[in-house]
């Protein structure tokens, strides 16, 4: 298995524990779009924490994180669902800012001011949305905050992203930790405290630490169960049928005005950079199926 996400529950203490390595759908990810090297850092930055976002989902359910910064990246939208298949885009894909301590400067391409926004797809009349202010630019800092603040459950997130200077992600991983209750405020304030107490992630991803390994350091001494491993891909939900909806959703006059001044039209996926074309022929056949 190359990507994948472990999900382990600590009945007794409390806890649940989600562990990810996104490495190869991020580096898919920064190939489709063609992005330069902070673009891509940020992307899988992104798309692990829709990894793990996805992941307390239910069957059928979707959801969608929109970071949007003061920064020169301009916005990252990422989807992901109940079953492990990603998407994801950024605003500037062209983005390369220069390292900060030898790690690209993500914080400073998003920005800490602007807003976080969580759409789910719970299968309900309306989707739920969610917005919270940015509070450092940074998807894991960004994530806690609103798991915390906005959904009222103690959670941490950590994201780490080791990337070389031509932007090809080494290794893209992260872990959720979050209190279940009812749980014993004692025990969820040591679980916090060993998670800061423990390496930077780059480190533990450095040095060879696979999603296993950093839930067993979280939990050590404590009892917990492994519930899931799942695969994770970045996988588009675009197609020729799609593409055509979007293109009936112009309407008769913006469909014809279409035919008239380009002969053909192209739709561009901005999730994974695929383009669809329609001849003038299918322009006019898709015009005489509309009312």
């Amino acid at each position: 298995m190359g990507d994948y996400l472990i999900r382990v529950i600590a009945k007794e203490a409390g806890m649940r524990g989600l562990a990810c390595v996104t490495t190869d759908l991020a580096n898919e990810a920064a190939r489709r779009h063609q992005a330069a090297p902070t673009a891509a850092a940020v992307l899988a930055s992104g798309l692990t924490g829709g990894a793990l976002m996805g992941a307390l989902l239910k069957v059928q359910q979707r959801l969608a994180l929109k970071l949007e910064g003061s920064g020169p990246l301009g916005k990252m939208l990422v989807e992901s669902d109940a079953y492990g298949r990603l998407r994801g885009y950024v605003g500037n894909p062209d983005l390369n800012l220069p390292l900060v301590n030898g790690q690209h400067n993500i914080g400073g391409a998003v920005g800490d001011i602007g807003k976080l926004t969580v759409v789910r797809d719970l299968k309900l009349k309306e989707p739920v949305e969610s917005v919270v202010p940015l509070q450092t630019g940074t998807v894991d800092a960004d994530l806690t905050f609103f798991l915390n603040q906005s959904e009222q459950v103690l959670s941490a997130v950590e994201i780490g992203v080791l990337a070389d200077e031509t932007g090809h992600i080494k290794t893209a991983a992260g872990f959720l930790i979050q209190a279940l209750p009812p749980y014993e405020e004692k025990t969820i304030q040591r679980m916090i405290e060993r998670v800061q107490d423990l390496p930077h992630i780059e480190k533990m991803l450095a040095d060879g630490e696979r999603p296993e390994d950093m839930l067993a350091l979280i939990f050590t001494g404590v009892a917990y169960e492994v519930l899931e491993k799942r695969e994770l891909r970045y996988e588009c939900t675009c197609s020729q049928e799609r593409s055509e909806k979007a293109l009936i959703n112009l309407g008769r006059e913006g469909l014809q005005n279409l035919l008239e001044t380009e002969g053909e039209a192209v739709v561009h996926c901005q999730f994974c950079g695929e383009q669809y074309l329609f001849d003038a022929a299918d322009l006019e056949l898709i015009l005489a199926g509309m009312p």
